[in-house]
């Protein structure tokens, strides 16, 4: 016979039954019969690691550690900066060469990042085999987001075609071109099953690495700026250049690191780069930097051109390229925009209640010499 409980007998007070207390067992010391030995540092290495992947210390590379850290006093939002002004001179004081640089600027940038973001997280920071690195790498891959944030922000504010700023990478040649080089560098190495025992393997995506980190982030980037910085001199999108100031510093560390993870690979694994191979990378990369700046500024803009945007594309890439141990790829390049350095890593005076001052805590990150 089925049981029927009555509505009343649900609302009646129950008496718990009372429970025995429980009685702990005394603590028994660790198990050391698991046969597992301890973690020692020499066992590390940025790839092909034998040692647990889970457990941080001891560090063979506190360095890494250090990036980690350094990143996190400069913690900013792109909130953090006032737009106002931008909204007035986008409208009423650039003019429509200025409005063309201005576009072309944030419909690069902001799709160059995704790219960077996904390149981090699915590309490299798996194939690590030190957590400090990871770590740097996963605040790396949050930065990326952040600076996509950014653009967004920008491009939204200022009131721009969302859609056409977007999509146009898709329909300008010299901006794809940009993208389609990143693709065929970096394609390779997004596979998760990359055997880094194989010599072949271990190599090109050591290259495809180089690539990311002295070209794409530390030229590429580092020199995609300087026309909104151009702008900023003369005090025109003065908050866009601020929200790319506080980028470049994040980008600056970002190369800075993977360069020094790059030659770490190369020490370690005893990995011997073809010399040109190397400098093909450097040609095709000036190519395609010469190209898009030809598009960017077909007329020059009042103190900037599009020959001191690619010659400075070449002293910066002879610098990354020194870090790197290559051979000087453009010899005799000049340091086109001598106030580049300066204005990027400006130390500046500013009332606290209007805005953010955009300087890292530890100045000695940015010093790539």
């Amino acid at each position: 016979m089925e049981a029927v409980i009555s509505e009343n007998a649900l609302n009646d007070k129950v008496t718990p039954i009372a429970q025995p207390k429980a009685k702990f067992a005394p603590r028994k010391k660790p198990d050391t019969s698991l046969g597992l030995d301890p973690v020692r540092a020499e066992d590390k290495r940025v790839v092909n690691g034998l040692a647990d992947i889970n457990q941080l210390a001891p560090f063979k590379y506190p360095w890494a550690w250090e990036y980690f850290l350094n990143a996190n006093k400069n913690h900013w939002t792109p909130l953090d900066v006032n737009m106002t002004q931008d909204v007035h001179d986008f409208q009423h004081k650039l003019t429509l060469e200025e409005k063309h640089v201005y576009t072309n600027v944030m419909s690069y940038l902001t799709t160059s990042d995704i790219l960077a973001m996904r390149n981090i997280g699915l590309a490299v920071m798996e194939k690590m085999t030190a957590p400090e690195l990871q770590i740097y790498q996963a605040r790396q891959v949050y930065e990326e987001a952040m600076h996509t944030w950014t653009y967004q922000h920008c491009i939204e504010t200022i009131g721009l075609d969302q859609g056409e700023i977007y999509n146009r990478y898709r329909v300008v040649p010299e901006i794809n071109a940009k993208i389609q080089l990143c693709n065929d560098r970096l394609d390779s190495v997004l596979r998760a099953d990359i055997d880094l025992t194989d010599r072949d393997e271990l190599e090109n995506f050591v290259m495809a690495y180089t690539f990311f980190a002295g070209v794409f982030e530390g030229t590429w980037f580092y020199n995609g700026f300087t026309p909104i910085f151009a702008l900023q001199r003369r005090g025109l999108m003065k908050g866009t250049a601020e929200q790319l100031q506080y980028i470049m510093r994040d980008e600056v560390l970002h190369a800075s690191f993977g360069i020094r993870v790059c030659n770490q690979i190369i020490t370690e694994e005893k990995v011997k780069l073809d010399p040109k191979k190397i400098q093909q990378m450097w040609e095709e990369a000036e190519a395609a930097e010469s190209d898009y700046a030809h598009y960017l500024l077909p007329e020059p803009i009042l103190g900037y051109n599009a020959e001191s945007h690619i010659e400075q594309f070449r002293y910066i890439a002879n610098r990354r390229a020194a870090k790197l141990n290559h051979k000087t790829p453009f010899p005799g390049a000049q340091n086109a925009l001598t106030w580049l350095d300066e204005q990027a890593n400006l130390k500046k005076e500013k009332n606290f209640f209007e805005t953010r001052v955009t300087e890292y805590q530890t100045g000695g990150a940015l010093n790539w010499d």
